[in-house]
């Protein structure tokens, strides 16, 4: 079992970081500042499998330990599989909202006879050349997380965290808000997210989500999820350049 996926499973405070700009530069610079996993998206992006695989390189050639999870588009087991061959670490799957649904998830990233993912020669067994040796090993190492993202899901989320091989939980707070009518609303959030943790909890399983703003970085940790990702790519740049124009703003008026 990998270090990020004992981690979570553990409940240990990991913190991760999210990208949508497809650069390997940026994945770089994450994995630099010494994040324990950084989460690449691709349900909301534009990026390629190519794009995806160059910055989980990247990740991997920066020093130190962080890993690469992929945020994917749904829970098409094609995509998983070429996901999952690319060499990245864990997979996060999003509205994932019943238990059946959850199991096809765990089996699309397990090798038979545990699952049905296709075995083949890619980056992940160094195309072929350790194909034996992954085949051995990947189904333990693999973070396998589902988000929670409406008000369906959460009244399931007691059913998916107990599906084995469900290593985390991940709440969308943004499309969970939305899904009740009060989007953006996250401070309207708290009774949902008690009943995904209580639900959770009956089954150890851990439960993590993403700071929107960054005074949801405290607020999170006081609810009592198990990890956070702390921000996202493109707010960092915005704030940052927006904060850099006020202060020119500011000093020639």
């Amino acid at each position: 079992m990998t270090e990020l996926r004992r981690a979570v499973r553990a409940g240990d405070p990991v913190v991760g970081t999210w990208i949508s700009i497809g650069h390997p530069a940026v994945a770089e610079m994450s994995a630099e500042l010494g994040f324990d996993f950084v989460v690449i998206d691709t349900e909301h992006s534009s990026m390629s499998i190519s794009t995806v695989e160059n910055l989980v390189r990247a990740v991997d050639a920066a020093s130190g330990e962080t890993k690469s999870v992929v945020r994917l588009p749904d829970d098409d087991p094609t995509r998983i599989k070429r996901i999952l061959d690319t060499a990245v670490s864990g997979v996060i799957v999003p509205m994932v909202e019943t238990a059946e649904q959850a199991r096809g998830v765990v089996e699309a990233t397990r090798y038979p006879p545990d699952g049905r993912r296709g075995v083949a020669g890619s980056r992940a067994s160094t195309y072929g050349l350790e194909l034996a040796d992954y085949f051995e090993r990947a189904n333990d190492e693999l973070l396998v997380m589902v988000q929670i993202e409406s008000a369906k899901s959460v009244g399931h989320a007691g059913s998916i965290a107990a599906v084995d091989g469900i290593d985390a939980l991940f709440v969308g707070p943004a499309d969970l808000s939305a899904s009740l009518g009060r989007f953006g609303e996250t401070d309207s959030l708290d009774s949902e997210i008690s009943a995904v943790l209580d639900a959770a909890g009956e089954s150890d399983t851990a439960v993590g989500t993403i700071a929107l703003d960054p005074e949801d970085v405290e607020r999170w940790v006081e609810t009592g999820f198990d990890f956070q990702v702390v921000g996202i790519d493109l707010d960092y740049l915005i704030d940052g350049a927006r904060r850099a124009k006020r202060r020119y703003e500011d000093a020639t008026r």
